[in-house]
């Protein structure tokens, strides 16, 4: 099932065909909720209640679904996919040949190589740094005027379900609810690595999130970046080093994962500067595509 936010936080089930993107539509399923809607993210529980209980309550919204209108997808405001995470969790170094590019843009940025950095692992980013499809990535007038560079970073995003801590690899995908697409949009320095990615609108998610037993563990999935029609990032995330069930064991074992919680899967190949006026083109196969500007 495809489930998208829309408007003022209005679930939708999304019926799309990769061969025809642009004749997407939805059908609104809010009313069919066993919970109040609430479109506010501090409070709206209902959110977190669905990625918990989503298997009891998937029969209500097919119903829903199959009987309700269908509107088009272009008429309507696609929020991003998750509403008030209590985290965002990202893994490092999960590409090889990401790994092997970072050497040279860190002598770039950096002067030196940090070498901790090339090892897998978990860090966090901001919350409040989501943004949804079509909103624009704001670059903050500090790094610019400090003349950092800002990348992008295109991303296979788990959104967990009913979550856990020290979670076997064997059932990790059981915690999952589903998959999105998403940028970490990141700060070239020598600052921490989550406060270069927490700036407002540095995670655009979108455009919808299709649930585990649509996509499976996340593997052989296309992630495609292009930039004013240039391929920017063109990768398959078999190329993981670390696979989305594994991510999502080793993450339970530093930090309980919430019903909700977002967790970026790593950086493919490829990344590099952004600036003012670009429109970042990002597509997941068998998820969709979205598109982000840059201010």
């Amino acid at each position: 099932m495809k489930l998208a936010l829309f408007d003022d936080a209005r679930l939708g089930v999304v019926t799309a065909d990769d061969a025809d993107p642009a004749g997407a539509t939805l059908v609104d399923v809010t009313d069919a909720l066993p919970w109040p809607h609430d479109p506010d993210p501090v409070t709206a529980g209902w959110w977190r209640a669905l990625c918990r209980d989503f298997a009891a309550v998937a029969p209500r919204l097919a119903e829903a679904a199959a009987v309700g209108a269908p509107r088009p997808v272009a008429g309507v405001t696609l929020r991003a996919p998750v509403l008030g995470p209590s985290k965002v969790i990202a893994a490092a170094s999960n590409y090889g040949d990401h790994v092997a590019e970072m050497h040279g843009v860190q002598q770039r940025t950096l002067g030196r190589v940090e070498a901790w950095m090339m090892e897998f692992d978990v860090f966090l980013k901001a919350p409040s740094s989501i943004i949804g499809p079509g909103s624009a990535v704001v670059l903050p007038p500090d790094v610019v005027a400090a003349g950092h560079e800002v990348h992008h970073e295109s991303e296979l995003v788990v959104v967990v379900g009913t979550g856990g801590r020290d979670i076997p690899v064997a059932s990790a995908m059981d915690a999952v609810l589903g998959f999105t697409a998403g940028l970490d949009i990141t700060v070239r320095s020598a600052a921490d690595r989550s406060r270069r990615k927490s700036y407002d609108t540095f995670s655009p998610l979108g455009p919808w999130l299709v649930t585990a037993d649509e996509i499976g563990d996340g593997s052989g999935l296309d992630i495609r970046l292009t930039s004013g029609g240039q391929v920017r990032q063109a990768v398959n995330t078999s190329d993981l080093l670390t696979p989305v069930p594994q991510i999502v064991a080793y993450a339970s074992t530093i930090m309980t994962l919430l019903p909700g919680d977002v967790i970026f899967t790593g950086a493919p190949p490829g990344v590099g500067p952004i600036a003012a006026g670009e429109e970042l083109e990002m597509t997941v196969s068998r998820i969709g595509a979205m598109s982000v500007p840059v201010r």
